[in-house]
């Protein structure tokens, strides 16, 4: 994706909805200073170029029964593509797998997983994630705590 051209007014709107997306148009053009019809035109301008990729809510784990955060480092046997965008394929399928990234070095993928507790992970560990097609191993990192979690990037004024 190209870079967007952004004025001080849309990264104004992109701060404001990157810190409360459910905020109403009418207090979004008020913060941002200009009258709502064409505050509400620019976030579906924004939202049509891709800026925006979507609003969603920030739900408590623990809330649900989800007490344990693990960080997988997953290792392949093999790098083509094709097996690449296999495993990608699979781990979209997996609800417990939150985030997956690629990496270079080491370890080829970084799955953030959510799991009830350790005992439920060694479970996907052993039945989901090791069964997977390609997977040499896993080195598993449970989370203590997070610290900080912010979503989205640094948006200047």
């Amino acid at each position: 994706m190209a870079r967007v051209k952004l004025d001080k007014i849309d990264r104004k709107i992109l701060k404001n909805l990157q810190k409360d997306g459910r905020m109403s148009n009418v207090d979004l053009a008020k913060d941002v200073g200009i009258s709502a019809p064409p505050c509400l035109r620019r976030v579906r301008a924004l939202e049509d170029q891709g800026v925006i990729n979507g609003y969603h809510a920030n739900i408590n784990n623990r809330a649900l029964g989800y007490g344990v955060t693990v960080f997988a480092h997953v290792k392949l046997e093999n790098h083509s593509d094709k097996e690449l965008k296999k495993f990608e394929e699979k781990i979209m399928q997996l609800d417990r797998v939150r985030e997956c990234w690629m990496l270079t070095g080491d370890t080829d993928f970084l799955l953030k997983i959510v799991a009830k507790n350790w005992d439920d992970y060694q479970d996907f560990f052993n039945e989901t994630l090791m069964a997977i097609d390609g997977v040499t191993g896993v080195r598993s990192s449970l989370s203590i705590r997070s610290s900080k979690e912010l979503p989205g990037v640094p948006i200047d004024d």
